[in-house]
């Protein structure tokens, strides 16, 4: 019985190792690439669309919930002051920067996805769920903080929020323990427009790996009867 319990189990290793080896060799394969590619694609347009449309944006549960700690305990603490309508104009402000942002975003992601190797292609498919929206931001998130960034502080600057938050929290230790001690209105305004830009960049790969995981199964039908 061992022995046979032995041959089986080889077996199902040898069938196992065959499958991954088949999986990673249609992945690297221009098909494969297609696919990979096509996906990431729709990722990005869903989510640059959802930034052009500030209402899309403001009801994006993916997008609030990367609102970074930082501006989190800001907001907060604006609401226990009484200025929630102050909270409020700041998320407004920053999804029209959202919006601002999307014509530099676009073509850095744009541009990733269609440089994408067979060394990314391979490690996407033996990767698990949300792999490859991993990779792209791996490419690409430090050069989009480098490009929205500039645009989301003039925008925040020309509507005033950062000097109206600034206003409202020079009493409080907030921003020193926040920003530093030695904190000054412009410092918040670098502080806060950073922030904001790493809650757009959050936000929008949430976007981009739910539609990527949304389309897993369209991913594993499209491997299994190529395989065949």
């Amino acid at each position: 019985m061992k022995a046979k319990h032995f041959i089986i189990a080889t077996v199902a290793s040898v069938t196992l190792a065959t499958t991954t080896t088949s999986c990673v060799a249609l992945a690297t394969s221009s098909f494969g690439l297609a696919i990979l590619k096509k996906v990431l694609l729709g990722g990005i347009t869903k989510g640059l669309d959802v930034f052009s449309d500030k209402n899309s944006f403001l009801a994006n549960n993916l997008i609030d919930q990367a609102l970074p700690s930082q501006l989190r305990q800001v907001n907060s603490t604006l609401e226990s002051l009484g200025l929630k309508s102050l909270v409020t104009q700041e998320k407004d402000y920053i999804a029209q920067a959202a919006s601002y942002t999307v014509g530099v975003s676009r073509p850095i992601l744009i541009n990733a996805v269609n440089n994408l190797t067979t060394e990314d292609a391979a490690r996407i498919a033996q990767g698990g769920s949300g792999i490859a929206t991993q990779i792209l931001r791996e490419k690409t998130e430090s050069q989009l903080i480098a490009a929205i960034t500039p645009k989301v502080d003039e925008k925040l600057n020309q509507f005033g929020i950062v000097k109206s938050i600034n206003t409202a929290l020079s009493g409080s230790n907030l921003l020193g323990s926040l920003f530093g001690q030695n904190n000054s209105q412009s410092l918040l305004s670098g502080g806060l427009s950073h922030l904001a830009s790493q809650q757009l960049v959050n936000g929008l790969f949430n976007i981009i790996q739910k539609h990527e995981e949304d389309n897993s199964v369209v991913l594993k039908n499209a491997i299994n009867q190529n395989i065949k």
